[in-house]
């Protein structure tokens, strides 16, 4: 996984390295009459956004390197201008530099005035820094709510809606504050106030909290219960679909699948709206296979290994597989209904996105849900409930990386051949005749992977049992 990480770290700052040396030619290709510089200062509004966002849900402060600190004679202030600073080593904050700097270089060989682009740079590199402080500010107050991520999106959502209303425009804001600094550096001292304003915050709230005792207590929380009556409808298997409720609500790793159903939901608003998209049909099934069954994609994946943990004393009780599986299936097939409804507002945008939709979600059903559950007997990891969900890849196998392929990739491809071939139609009908055709052979499709997981269940107990 380190390795794994360590190519994705190099993928992106290479991304970076190129977007830095191709922003100035391609900015002036865009914007024939505007100035690269300007152009580039308005776009910063969404960059500082998106940058705000990925570091809420990936960096964290590095409060595991302080613990060992604690016992010894160190002064707490010490510490906490460790962390801090530590903090500011982070990749988050380098990884716009291989943009920045290129940029840069290329605004200096098209005759801008050096001293000016330097001062800009500097501006950025304070702002980075603002942004890593900021997090941990956001982090902090969302870790007392129940809805940690909320402040963030409520945040990062508000900004966006009042300059797409042009209620504010921050887009003017920032790219004119920015001018300014860069043309009178004296400006540079709002920046450096601010970000030592929100330092100072980060260590008077750090400092309060770092005590020994703080890091030995656990976290007393008042026990809920849910009421959970309606899965009786579902007859024998109800007992194992609040067991997956229970498991879903309570544990780290598991609400992750909630909250990807906001993501999935949300997932056509990157395509529909870009006219660019609206001619390319062809990707309308992968798009409503995504949107449809997404908590099927990043639950499933996963089965049995959700209940790892105690995946030998479930299966040395008197009950039947075939239970188990199905109290599965159902929990998939209802968050694929649920979300097709929900995505049922994609029409305003066309009615073959809805219908390619309904095909979708016919497919999930009827194809998906048994590649699914067909490949969770090929798991073999375990999985740590109460980790974070983010950048996790604890539990993570082979069959997660390739089962992608017959999810996403067969289906789409199997709909734009019919479709340069027969047209929209003929595709759409061949997507939703292999989903019925799998709904109509579900008793036989169930008991054959059945007997998939009878056969791997000592394999499984025994790869859950060594695996820590």
């Amino acid at each position: 996984m380190n390795i794994f990480l360590v190519f994705i770290a190099l993928y992106f700052m290479a991304t970076f390295l190129i977007l830095g040396v191709a922003m100035y030619p391609l900015l002036k290709k865009l914007y024939p009459d505007s100035d690269p510089f300007l152009v580039f200062n308005g776009f910063l509004f969404y960059w500082f956004i998106v940058d705000l966002l990925m570091r809420f849900f990936f960096q964290k402060l590095p409060v595991m390197s302080v613990k060992p600190l604690l016992v010894l004679p160190v002064k707490r202030k010490t510490v906490v201008n460790f962390v801090l600073g530590k903090s500011a080593l982070s990749f988050f904050n380098f990884l716009p530099l291989f943009a920045y700097v290129p940029f840069s270089i290329m605004l200096i060989g098209n005759d801008y005035p050096p001293g000016q682009i330097m001062v800009w740079l500097f501006a950025l590199v304070v702002i980075i820094l603002i942004i890593n402080f900021l997090n941990f500010i956001i982090e902090s107050v969302s870790s007392e709510i129940e809805l940690p991520f909320l402040p963030v999106i409520l945040i990062a959502g508000g900004l966006f809606g009042l300059n797409y209303f042009e209620i504010i425009s921050f887009n003017s804001l920032i790219s004119n504050g920015l001018v300014s600094i860069s043309t009178n550096p004296i400006y540079l001292i709002i920046p450096a106030l601010i970000l030592c304003v929100i330092y100072w915050l980060n260590f008077k709230a750090l400092k309060k909290k770092l005590y020994i005792d703080n890091s030995l207590q656990g976290k007393k929380k008042e026990v809920k219960t849910t009421n959970l009556d309606w899965t009786k409808k579902f007859g024998d298997i109800a007992p194992f679909m609040q067991l997956d409720i229970r498991l879903i609500l309570r544990n780290k790793r598991s609400k992750s699948s909630v909250w990807m159903l906001l993501i999935g939901l949300l997932y056509g608003l990157f395509f529909y709206p870009n006219p660019i998209y609206q001619d390319m049909e062809w990707f309308f099934v992968f798009i409503g296979i995504f949107v449809t069954g997404i908590f099927l994609i990043n639950f499933g994946q996963f089965i049995p290994a959700w209940d790892s943990s105690y995946y030998k004393l479930l299966m040395s009780q008197n009950i039947k597989y075939e239970r188990y599986l199905k109290s599965k299936y159902s929990l998939m097939i209802m968050s694929v209904v649920v979300m097709f409804i929900l995505s049922i507002p994609y029409v305003y945008f066309g009615w073959k996105i809805l219908i390619a939709h309904f095909a979708a979600a016919v497919y999930n059903i009827g194809v998906n849900a048994y590649v699914i559950l067909w490949g969770g007997s090929y798991n073999r990891k375990k999985i740590n409930l109460d980790q974070r969900a983010a950048f996790n890849f604890q539990g993570t196998g082979a069959v997660q990386w390739l089962i992608g392929i017959p999810l996403m990739l067969i289906p789409m491809g199997i709909f734009a051949l019919f479709y340069f071939i027969l047209g929209f139609e003929v595709g759409i009908g061949v997507i939703l005749g292999m989903g019925l055709i799998g709904i109509m052979f579900h008793q036989k499709i169930m008991r054959f992977i059945k007997s998939r997981y009878q056969g791997s269940k000592y394999n499984m107990i025994e790869a859950f049992a060594q695996d820590t």
